[in-house]
């Protein structure tokens, strides 16, 4: 083995426990089984590379307590301060979401991937870790198949969503085997399948705003898309794991307005108008909320007050989340329970894990990366200090 210390997977969690361990004084090695590192990162780039969200209670978002305290170690202002230390301007919009200036995520993994190669971290590509043989770690490499035993190793292989860019699971059945606890992988932040009828066709690709998601007591007032599968886009993903777990899920489509607010304009006299024209003249539905409406609410109720009900809370008749390889992220993966504080696998010790291979979860809005950064931050320092213990024990 050329170094003590081993990082497998090349996404955010696993840069930044290599960069930690680098930093502690010790030689590490870096294995990402793709050709080159973070794609999924890189995908998130695409849509501007939310960093961080700059929000008084940031850490409410996270469903795990333990997740949220490594978050309160290395929060959005932590965020911000790292990736200003690699020259990344940043910009925070008015929802507090943190953007690179360049709204790219390539120049900031260009940067981060030679910082780490300047700290010594040497970096493996096309090291696809296969599983264990006794004691060491299988490689398929180019040069064929490699066993190595370091010291201390850093697990940082992502989770179940978006199995093209690397994070497929094939890790579990091997840790599993191991007697590490791994809780079933659910899609989140991801989209929902519907069937809609023929007449919302014109309407497909079109965004719903103005509108309020409402599922298990949270209400979500991001804008989202109607697409052919379904509806997608933040404000569902926002609502996604609730209704995920059995919550109904219903659409207010004039959130700033009361029931009894509408059921008075309602009760104006339409004369000849029909319904949706004096619905888009005394409600101002624009023609997307009045087709779903149509869609979702017939048949209409006849009264005032009940039509009011009906758009305050139209119920959704989804047919479930979209695939879990579709989906943005996943819950899921290693239990806390076979983790000690420093993510250390208590099965394996001398293992660590980082990242979306937690049992954890949070929406999109700068909270995953948050956590990646944060929990990569922590199991590597603890793998650094493992390095350092074992050598004064020698």
């Amino acid at each position: 083995m050329s170094a003590p210390a081993l990082v497998i997977g090349g996404g955010p969690a696993g840069m930044m426990a290599a960069e930690e361990i680098a930093r502690a004084g010790h030689r590490v090695v870096l294995a990402e089984a793709k050709p080159t590192l973070a794609r999924k990162f890189l995908m998130a780039g695409k849509s501007g590379l939310n960093l961080t969200r700059v929000v008084p209670d940031f850490t409410e978002a996270y469903r795990n307590d333990w997740i949220a305290a490594m978050v309160v170690e290395f929060g959005p202002d932590q965020v911000q301060d790292f990736a200003r230390g690699l020259g990344i301007d940043l910009f925070t919009g008015s929802t507090g979401r943190v953007f690179p200036v360049e709204m790219k995520a390539s120049p900031m993994l260009r940067v981060w991937t030679r910082r780490l190669t300047d700290l010594g971290v040497e970096i493996r590509t096309r090291w696809r870790w296969t599983g264990f043989e006794g004691a060491a770690l299988a490689f398929d490499t180019p040069a064929g198949r490699v066993l190595e035993t370091p010291r201390v190793t850093v697990l940082a292989l992502g989770g179940a969503s978006w199995p093209r860019l690397g994070s497929d699971a094939a890790w579990v059945p091997w840790l599993a085997a191991r007697g590490v606890g791994i809780a079933p992988f659910k899609p989140a932040n991801m989209g929902l399948r519907l069937d809609w009828s023929t007449h919302m066709a014109p309407h497909l690709g079109q965004p719903v705003k103005g509108a309020a998601l409402h599922a298990g007591g949270q209400v979500s007032r991001g804008e989202f898309v109607l697409s052919a599968r379904g509806i997608e886009g933040g404000g569902v993903y926002a609502i996604a794991a609730a209704v995920r777990d059995g919550a109904t899920l219903t659409l207010d489509l004039a959130p700033d307005q009361s029931a009894a607010e509408l059921t008075a304009k309602l009760a104006t006299p339409r004369g000849k108008q029909s319904l949706s024209n004096h619905l888009r003249r005394v409600l101002r539905l624009d023609p997307v909320k009045l087709a779903l409406l149509n869609e979702w609410g017939r048949p209409l109720p006849a009264t005032p007050d009940a039509l009011a009900a009906r758009i305050k809370a139209l119920p959704v008749p989804h047919l479930g989340p979209r695939p879990l390889a579709e989906a943005i992220s996943s819950a899921g993966g290693i239990t806390r329970d076979s983790l000690t504080e420093a993510l250390e696998l208590r099965a394996l010790p001398g293992l660590f894990a980082a990242g979306e291979m937690l049992d954890w979860e949070a929406p999109t809005g700068g909270y995953l990366l948050t956590a990646c950064f944060a929990t990569g931050r922590h199991a590597g320092r603890a793998a650094a200090r493992a390095l350092d213990h074992s050598a004064i024990a020698r």
